[in-house]
């Protein structure tokens, strides 16, 4: 009976103790880990980091200990399984020349019940392992000043770049359309803006980190630097205005003053401390209005060239806008004023003498009255115009058809005629009508019209009347 019970004893603890074996299996989880050297190579830029399980492990937690990691932080990736081998893929790949850091740390738990603690780094690169490129000199250099006129930035690498990452990896702050030119084996970029900078503006560039080689690999920061387009420090301004005449196929100084020099087919000419930008060709305004058309004389000189000459007797206002620029874009800053009265003689008549010896040497526009002697039998009058600026022959021939003497009051009076003309002298026109009529109990008037203005009578140099005279002839016995 004893003998029994001892030998169930022995069989409980049997089984107690092969339990027990199955609770505490120590035999280690397998692991083997691609890439697996320090420094390793991967192949391209989607070949996945590996890790394979000689057991079933619980994934989720398994796949927390996984991390991947460069200079540039943690490297996302989208992570998978295929039975027992984990793998680890990047969302955008790996880049060229980039080490990245493997890292496993932490409790890997397989299913049946086993745990290993693991804490494995391993380096790597995927691709190649090249230097990064570096940029080793750059023009303007930080802080400098320039000029806002064809400038030019340089940039110069110490490898052959990605021309098209370079171009789109590079800011420069306020500056729109632009030229890339490289050179040197694509390790010089110039970059060449289309338009001229704004004067004393401080300007700010960066190449961002995207920037990468020709063998894909990017430079290892963010550079970035500034200039001040503050060259120049000296304001335009006008240094002088003048009349100038043109001979020859040039336009020359008169000497003259612009306050009351300005003759018949001159221009004026505005002078300034500097060269000028192209929109002081579009800095000129006269009150009141006057056309013409602007252009360079020199780098520090324009000219505005009349399309007719301004009306004499007339008091002018030439102003240069504040807004008229240097070439390096600095404006003056104030409108600059000068006022001038052309020197341009008006054409006038001095006198009219008829054969009787009537003399009128005082005209207004309208309602001057002269009483003239009417001829009995020829109702001939005979008169003479004195000038005060002499004709040419052209307009001795076509100036007296625009003279007009008409009847006036009452309205039947019958026409009359031009009979005769005769110039007396270069400014003296003899006129002979006939077929007026001097009244009996009434008075006959007659309307003697010279005109004025651009489409009435000129002289020989092209002056003429400001304003029609109008003489009102009485006609007397």
């Amino acid at each position: 009976m004893l003998q029994l019970w001892n030998k169930s004893i022995f069989l409980l603890l049997c089984a107690i103790v092969v339990n027990s074996c199955g609770f505490m299996d120590l035999r280690p989880i397998g692991i083997d880990i691609t890439p697996n050297r320090m420094d390793s190579l991967l192949s391209d830029s989607y070949s996945p980091v590996i890790i394979r399980f000689d057991t079933e492990v619980i994934k989720n937690e398994t796949e927390g200990i996984l991390q991947v990691s460069s200079d540039y932080g943690q490297q996302r990736g989208d992570k998978y399984w295929i039975g027992n081998v984990l793998y680890f893929v990047p969302i955008q790949g790996w880049t060229p020349g980039i080490r990245y850091t493997l890292n496993l740390t932490g409790t890997v738990r397989s299913v049946d019940g086993r745990e290993m603690r693991i804490e494995h780094f391993v380096s790597f690169y995927a691709i190649n392992k090249n230097e990064a490129p570096v940029l080793e000199w750059f023009s303007p250099s930080n802080g400098e000043s320039i000029g806002t006129n064809n400038p030019v930035f340089e940039f110069h690498f110490s490898k052959s770049m990605n021309k098209l990452s370079v171009e789109s990896a590079l800011n420069l702050e306020g500056i729109g359309g632009k030229t890339y030119e490289w050179s040197a084996d694509d390790k010089v970029l110039k970059v060449i803006p289309d338009n001229s900078l704004n004067p004393w503006i401080s300007y700010r560039w960066n190449i961002r980190d995207s920037a990468k080689s020709i063998d894909g690999v990017p430079v290892p920061k963010t550079y970035s630097g500034n200039f001040t387009t503050d060259l120049d420090q000296t304001l335009p301004f006008v240094a002088n205005v003048y009349p100038v005449l043109f001979s020859d196929g040039f336009w020359f100084p008169t000497g003259a003053n612009i306050e009351t020099g300005l003759g018949q087919g001159h221009g004026i000419a505005v002078s300034f401390n500097k060269p000028i930008g192209e929109n002081a060709l579009r800095s000129l305004r006269f009150e009141p209005s006057l056309t013409g058309r602007t252009e360079f004389l020199s780098e520090t000189s324009i000219v505005f060239i009349f399309t007719r000459d301004p009306e004499p007797e007339t008091i002018y206002t030439l102003i240069v806008s504040g807004d008229t620029k240097d070439n390096e874009g600095l404006k003056i800053g104030e409108d600059y004023k000068v006022y001038f009265v052309p020197d341009i003689p008006i054409l006038n008549i001095l006198s009219i003498t008829t054969d009787s010896g009537a003399f009128m040497d005082n005209f207004t526009e309208i309602n001057n009255i002269l009483p003239v002697n009417i001829h009995d039998g020829t109702g001939e009058l005979t008169f003479s115009v004195h000038f005060s600026l002499p004709f040419n022959f052209e307009e001795k021939l076509t100036m007296p058809q625009k003279i007009t003497l008409t009847p006036f009051f009452p309205r039947t009076l019958p026409p009359i005629a031009l009979q005769y003309i005769n110039w007396i002298s270069d400014d003296r026109l003899l006129m002979r009508w006939e077929g007026l009529t001097a009244g009996d109990n009434d008075i006959h008037y007659y309307r003697l019209t010279i005109p004025g203005g651009r489409g009435g009578i000129s002289s020989s140099a092209g002056y003429y009347m400001k304003h029609d005279i109008t003489i009102i002839l009485e006609a007397i016995k």
